[in-house]
């Protein structure tokens, strides 16, 4: 093998491809990546036992051939390879990587010993890349991070007509973003309800945005993205999420609204005197909404603009970074306050998209 290419689109490239490679394994060939050189391209490929990813890019090959080398150690050689063209060819037993004036060089892994890639799931549709890496954000806030309960640390993902569902929860909180999407071969698609870790589906959302339309694949046990020269997959969790239907119809609430922006900055203002998880109170009037955080000598209080229907006042306290989490994940001017009552839920939606929905357990307030 021996091809030229962009340093940079290189360095891309092998980034991509090793997010998959784990940590530590007992099979020391899956710390590999596969370059694969044919026909002006170059495909760099990476998998273990969960998930799996492939790019393709352009690169003038000289001979084809292809190779296992360390990834990992790949890597950290592209990041600081100078700007240019770099050169990869076989020598003996090692792959020489040259640019400029930087030579290095890389032992072969056993290519015997390297397992197939999985294929690409069957293939349900098509989503925009910059949606759908928005409304993974927006939900990915609310996953839970306690491996003692695997399907809470993953992102429910269904389909449902022209309608992707993604919910996450950690049991204290709860998102929901709904986005549209094409689903393949016309009317009446297959449904489909599944969960997706939620680190690899974030990092997979990241890698679509900006790429136009991805191929969504789904099969029982994985799903699978491809967009442009990019393909992933990654293994489904097993279980269900609790639905959110019931735990979003609130009934008879009151209704307060005020700005998004300010009230974020407000909310880490205050929060500076707020010990561990000690709650920010928010008092919603007609007039306003007030902020207050900390206990005895250490507080803080701030004022905002607002306004509060269905009752006269209304007090509730949240977990500071839950609703930090919440807020930013809104991108609107303003955000609406759905609020049974102090210690009961409450549903923040973003005041110009109802198809982003977060609902937070607010907290006893302070005394």
């Amino acid at each position: 093998m021996e091809i030229r290419i962009d340093s940079a689109v290189l360095t891309e490239a092998v980034a991509w491809a090793a997010r998959v490679l784990p940590a530590r394994s007992p099979m020391p060939v899956l710390g590999g990546l596969l370059l694969e050189a044919a026909d002006g391209r170059l495909r760099v490929s990476g998998l273990d036992h969960e998930a799996s990813a492939r790019v393709e890019v352009e690169a003038d090959t000289t001979s084809g051939g292809r190779v296992l080398v360390l990834g990992r150690r790949l890597l950290d050689i592209c990041k600081v390879l100078p700007r240019g063209y770099a050169e990869l060819a076989v020598e003996d037993a090692r792959l020489s990587v040259t640019s400029g004036d930087a030579r290095f060089g890389l032992s072969l892994l056993p290519l015997d010993d390297y397992p197939a890639a999985p294929a690409l799931p069957e293939v349900r549709g098509l989503v925009d890349g910059d949606a759908f890496a928005s409304a993974v954000a927006q939900v990915a806030v609310a996953a839970g991070r306690d491996g003692s309960l695997p399907v809470l640390t993953g992102i429910r993902l269904a389909l449902d007509g022209t309608a992707v569902t993604l919910a996450a929860t950690d049991r204290y909180r709860y998102a929901v973003r709904t986005l549209e999407w094409k689903p393949e071969g016309g009317a009446d698609p297959e449904s489909a309800d599944v969960v997706v870790p939620a680190r690899r589906l974030t990092e997979i959302a990241r890698s679509l945005a900006g790429a136009g339309p991805a191929r969504l694949a789904l099969d029982s046990g994985s799903i699978g993205f491809e967009s442009g020269g990019m393909r992933t997959t990654t293994r489904l969790l097993e279980g269900r999420l609790p639905r959110h239907d019931k735990l979003f119809a609130l009934g008879d609430h009151a209704l307060a609204v005020t700005e998004r922006a300010p009230l974020t900055e407000a909310v880490k203002r205050v929060a500076v005197v707020a010990e561990g998880d000690s709650p920010v109170q928010l008092t919603f009037t007609a007039s306003g909404v007030h902020l207050q955080a900390g206990y005895e000598d250490d507080v803080a209080s701030q004022h905002l603009r607002g306004s509060l229907g269905g009752t006269d006042s209304m007090t509730v306290a949240f977990n500071p970074g839950y609703l930090l989490d919440a807020l930013t994940s809104l991108d609107t001017r303003e955000v609406r306050f759905h609020l049974l009552g102090p210690g009961q839920r409450a549903l923040l939606t973003d005041a110009e998209d109802p198809a982003h929905r977060h609902l937070l357990m607010s907290v006893k307030p302070l005394v």
